[in-house]
């Protein structure tokens, strides 16, 4: 038998080397189950919060049941602290940005306007009437002549 030749090697030495590749072949599967246990064991910890926090469940909301009241008459003090920004127009006019930085007090600025022809009074940005200018007791006023848009909001009462 040569040395060389590994076919020639005896029956003993072959069972040997055997047993010692099943001996570590059984060793690694220990190792592979030992390791696979306690990665199954680590899922286990990472599952357990959401587990003492219980299972999510549906929540169904209830209908909300109430009886209609008679309607309350809506009193003007709902209003009484509401801020509202008036603005009333007597005019437009266009002006070169020179020409406002000449203005001094007693110059006249021509509007599109003639006097007596109705302003256009401004709630928070919109037109909601046109008026006349008055005098009345050494104050400008204005008298109320037409609303706008009021014929749709008389309707929903």
């Amino acid at each position: 038998m040569s040395e060389s030749d590994p076919t020639q090697q005896p029956a003993a030495e072959t069972a040997d080397q055997d047993t010692a590749a099943e001996g570590a072949a059984s060793g690694v599967e220990v190792k592979a189950s030992k390791l696979l246990e306690e990665a199954e064991a680590a899922l286990d910890q990472l599952d357990a919060p959401e587990a003492s926090a219980g299972a999510p469940r549906p929540f169904v909301l209830e209908e909300i049941v109430g009886e209609e009241g008679p309607p309350e008459k809506c009193s003007i003090d709902l209003l009484r602290d509401v801020d509202l920004n008036l603005r009333i127009e007597l005019g437009r006019t266009h002006m070169l940005l020179e020409d406002v930085l000449k203005l001094r007090r007693g110059s006249v600025v021509t509007l599109d306007k003639l006097a007596g022809d109705p302003v256009d009074l401004y709630v928070n940005g919109r037109l909601v009437a046109r008026g006349e200018v008055l005098v009345l007791n050494d104050n400008f006023c204005v008298r109320v002549g037409e609303l706008i848009g009021s014929d749709s909001l008389l309707d929903d009462k």
